[in-house]
């Protein structure tokens, strides 16, 4: 899992927050401080909006916890 996040954005520490209380292994780009990053989210998820989680190709743009959970729980991830 790709989580993609922006600095001071209070979704993306909520989203952050609940995937390590979960135990679910992740890696953080953080969008705000790279562009690479940055053009990376807007390219997978066709907008500029965080967090946006990347799970094999598949797409939760502009997200949040309770998303992100629903989606996890429908993959048998948690």
């Amino acid at each position: 899992i790709t989580i993609y996040t922006k600095q001071g954005c209070p979704w993306c520490e909520a989203a952050l927050r609940f995937l390590k209380e979960k135990n679910v292994d992740f890696v953080e780009k953080e969008v705000t401080a790279n562009m690479d990053y940055y053009k990376e989210m807007v390219d997978k998820s066709g907008q500029n909006k965080a967090p946006t989680v990347d799970f094999d190709g598949e797409i939760l743009k502009d997200t949040d916890a309770e998303e992100i959970e629903d989606f996890l729980k429908s993959k048998n991830i948690i």
